[in-house]
């Protein structure tokens, strides 16, 4: 399966932190490929290759030990769906901003729909380009995801994403990624 990483990350998460505030202004002016935002959610476009997404950063993020709230330091936490030429649908997919536990997976509510990604390293997919679809068709109707994970240290993280502007933001992406 061919995954974000795969297809220029380090320029993605780069992009990404400029729409969600996690760099300086003048990181962000640097940031020539951010071509919209719709709310919660920014649309970035890579030419080479291409490929286009969607990317929303959490509004709400509870870490816990021991069932006992804890602050730790954590990276970037943000949430894709990645189009590319080749793809109707796009690949979701996720950074804790944390090495996630080896034998762990996320576990991703919307509404009363569960989903579980897989894990590796700081990043989690969906299984399949059909997970891919149906988390998707929530992640369209839904208000919020939320994805809990354990980090490699035993951390819980439970982090809560706004779905509004979702579907614009990846109407936006699949629209650029298909010209």
């Amino acid at each position: 399966m061919a995954t974000l990483s795969q297809f220029g990350a380090t320029a993605a998460l780069a992009m990404a932190l400029a729409v969600t505030g996690y760099v300086s202004g003048a990181q962000a002016q640097e940031s020539t490929n951010r071509v919209a935002a719709e709310t919660d959610w920014s649309v970035f476009v890579e030419e080479s290759p291409k490929e286009c997404w969607a990317v929303s950063a959490p509004r709400e993020t509870v870490n816990t030990r021991g069932g006992q709230p804890v602050q730790v330091r954590r990276g970037d936490i943000l949430m894709f769906a990645t189009y590319r030429p080749d793809r109707s649908t796009p690949e979701i997919s996720f950074t804790g901003g944390y090495p996630f536990a080896g034998d762990s997976t996320v576990n991703m509510q919307i509404g009363s729909s569960e989903f579980q990604l897989f894990v590796d390293g700081d990043w989690a997919w969906a299984g399949s380009p059909e997970d891919d679809q149906r988390i998707f068709a929530a992640m369209r109707a839904g208000a919020e995801a939320i994805l809990t994970a354990r980090s490699s240290r035993g951390t819980n993280t439970r982090d809560t994403f706004s779905l509004f502007g979702f579907t614009a933001a990846t109407e936006e992406a699949a629209r650029r990624c298909a010209d």
